[in-house]
Order: structure tokens, then sequence, then C-alpha cells
């Protein structure tokens, strides 16, 4: 097993066991404000000392934890869910009008950020942490749409898929049967990518305002309410800065160990 992905999965699991853990118990009640302990050192009934507002900051931080994986998470099950279909149906019909018609499509989407479509989106509905999902999740689309293509263009042209082809297999099962679990291994790399940058969309988006809304704590809101308290109690914006910069770190190199196992060249090369 590659060294990076070994690496990468320590502090990935780390916080993935706190996003579950928060689900049941955290150490303090992350919604109650207590002035009385206001901006308390680490130690003690607090590990991490608690912020501005009297929050104990491992208690923000798990259930940070748990709102950027989620929102990631389902951000990047919507990119797929409807980005690989896109690709497969471009790829299976390449050159028609159908396949001008998805990749224009997948043009005009990356023409504007996730952070625009957000504002977008927002401007309508108002901001939330669905919202941020829909945003990050409607960015996600053309990119694993241009990687399904991109893989299945190079597989409709070989033997065993012109055989299925001549057996009287339509496109939609050769996709199904042959392309789709041929390019697994794309769309496994691609979306452990996807999910890294989920998780910095997600912060962005919170820091200026347009992701999960008060009371629930987010990383990215985290650093924003740290901004005045920066001289007088660094820890606020250091703990939730690290925290983002550990997960997004180990999912990169997950992703960059998963594409040296299960890439045959990569590993031939490595051999």
């Amino acid at each position: 097993m590659p060294r990076a992905f070994l690496i990468g999965a320590v502090p990935t699991a780390l916080f993935l066991l706190a996003a579950l853990l928060s689900l049941a118990w955290t150490p303090h009640d992350v919604e109650a404000l207590q002035i009385s302990a206001r901006l308390l050192p680490p130690g003690g009934d607090y590990l991490l000392g608690t912020d501005q507002f009297g929050r104990d900051l491992l208690s923000m931080l798990m259930v940070g934890a748990r709102t950027s994986i989620a929102v990631a998470l389902v951000a990047v099950g919507i990119g797929m869910g409807l980005g690989v279909p896109l690709g497969l149906a471009a790829a299976a019909t390449r050159g028609s009008l159908l396949d001008e018609i998805i990749m224009r499509g997948n043009d005009l989407i990356f023409a504007f950020p996730s952070l625009v479509i957000a504002i977008l989106i927002t401007a309508v509905f108002g901001p939330s942490a669905v919202n941020a999902i829909l945003a990050i999740g409607i960015f996600n689309i053309p990119v694993f749409a241009r990687v399904a293509r991109g893989g299945a263009l190079s597989l409709w042209t070989l033997d065993y898929v012109r055989a299925a082809r001549v057996a009287g297999k339509g496109s939609v099962r050769i996709s199904a049967e042959h392309i789709l679990p041929n390019i697994a291994n794309l769309l496994i790399v691609q979306a452990t990518i996807q999910f890294s940058l989920g998780i910095l969309a997600e912060a962005a988006l919170s820091y200026v305002g347009l992701g999960a809304q008060p009371p629930t704590p987010s990383w990215g809101r985290m650093l924003a309410e740290a901004q005045t308290m920066i001289y007088t109690a660094p820890r606020l914006a250091l703990l939730p800065g690290l925290a983002i910069v550990a997960m997004v770190l180990g999912l990169n190199l997950m992703g960059d160990g998963l594409r040296d196992m299960l890439d045959p060249r990569l590993r031939r090369v490595r051999a």
C-alpha cells in the first residue's frame, strides 16, 4: 500500500471518527453561550479552551468536522450521480448533437465558480448548508462528466466493446456493463480529490456567510468569527485553520495513493 495513502488516511480517519462521535456526544453543548467562561486557556474541563462566547473549541471542531464532511460528501454524490451518466452518454454519442449539448453545458457551468453559483442560489433562496451543497454539487457535475467522458472514449474503440455491440447490446447496456466498471478507478480518485475541494469550498462559503448558519458550527465560520480575536487569542483561528489544512492534505494524499494503487501503468513503473 502506498505510503502517501497511509499518511493521508491518518488525519482523514481521525476527523471522520470525530464527526461520527459528534452525532452522539460532544464534551460540551456547542449552542450554549457561557460568557463567564469566555477565552479560557486550554486545560481543565476545556481541553482546547473556549472562544469569545464561552463555547468549547473541541466540541466546535468536532461538530464543524461533521458539517464540512456532510456538505462535501453530499455535494460529491450529486456531482457523481449526475455527471457520470452525462459523461457516459456524451461518450456513447460522440460527435452527436447530444454530445455537443452536454459538453457545452459543462463549459457554461465551469464559467461560474462555486462561490458565484452559491451567491446566485442564496440570492434567491437565502444562505444555508443545503444551498452550499447545491452550489458545490452543481460545480462538481461537469468535473465528473469530463472525467467519465474522457475515460469512456478510449474504451469505445476497444475490441471487446465492439464485440458487445455486434452481439446486439445497446449503448446504455454497454456503458453500464463494460465502460463504467473500467473507469471506476478514475472516478474513485477524482471523487477523493473533489471531496477535499468540497471541504475547502464549504469553508470558503461559510467564511463569507453563505454556508451553514448559526448556531451550527462550521470551520469556515469559526475562522471568520476569530478575525477580531487574532491577536488576543490566535488559537481561535489557528485550530480551525489547521483542521482544514489537515483534512484537505490528508484527502489529497489518499487520492495520490489511490491513483498509484488503481492505475496499472503506475504500478508497473514503480515495480
